[in-house]
């Protein structure tokens, strides 16, 4: 009786385990099925919007501290050593920027910009330091609206050139966005140079 009863007992035991076996199994493959489901969504490759308002950003950030590094007494001032003549000063600089920012993105959104940047100079009548970087903190809000609407599907889709006749694209105009402020910014980092300020993107931390 008792063999029997001790045979019986493993045969059950040898069962359980024979039961569990394809349970752990399956628990297995459900884990590594969403490790790897997880792995890929977190590869999975940018936007072309998050692209290039990644590259916005890092122009945003180094021009705006440039802009907000000179004091107002300087903001009038233009280079005058060598062939300058006729070179817009440092506060000009920003505002010519800020408007060329709210015509580029009012193209790409397809609407009129703003009537404060009808012009490629900005209000003539804007002069304080406050108000000329309040118009430029502005326009980067602006063009980041702008660049969240290009997507894969949109981005070389025909729209109005804003500048002339014929058409231009939403990338194009995003990609002359980031080209021409950085330019912009190079010269200005001349500006403060020449005052003995170090660009803020320039020192050391």
């Amino acid at each position: 009786m008792n063999k029997l009863e001790h045979g019986g007992n493993r045969a059950g035991g040898d069962g359980m385990r024979r039961n569990v076996l394809p349970v752990a199994v399956w628990l297995s493959v459900v884990f590594f099925s969403c490790l790897a489901f997880a792995q890929e969504k977190s590869s999975a490759p940018p936007t072309v919007a998050a692209v290039l308002d990644r590259q916005l950003r890092n122009l945003e950030r180094q021009f705006v501290s440039a802009a907000e590094a000179m004091p107002e007494d300087k903001f009038g001032f233009a280079p005058t050593n060598g062939e300058f003549k006729g070179v817009r000063n440092f506060g000009q600089q920003i505002k010519h920027v800020a408007a060329s920012n709210y015509q580029f993105a009012a193209a790409i959104l397809e609407e009129a910009p703003p009537a404060a940047a009808q012009g490629e100079d900005g209000p003539e009548t804007m002069k304080s330091r406050a108000d000329i970087i309040k118009f430029l903190k502005d326009s980067f809000d602006y063009t980041h609206k702008a660049f969240a609407i290009i997507s894969e599907k949109n981005a070389t889709l025909p729209i109005r050139n804003p500048f002339g006749q014929g058409t231009v694209t939403r990338l194009g105009m995003a990609t002359l966005t980031i080209g021409h402020g950085f330019n912009h910014y190079g010269q200005m980092v001349e500006y403060l140079r020449m005052n003995g300020i170090i660009p803020p993107a320039s020192r050391r931390q």
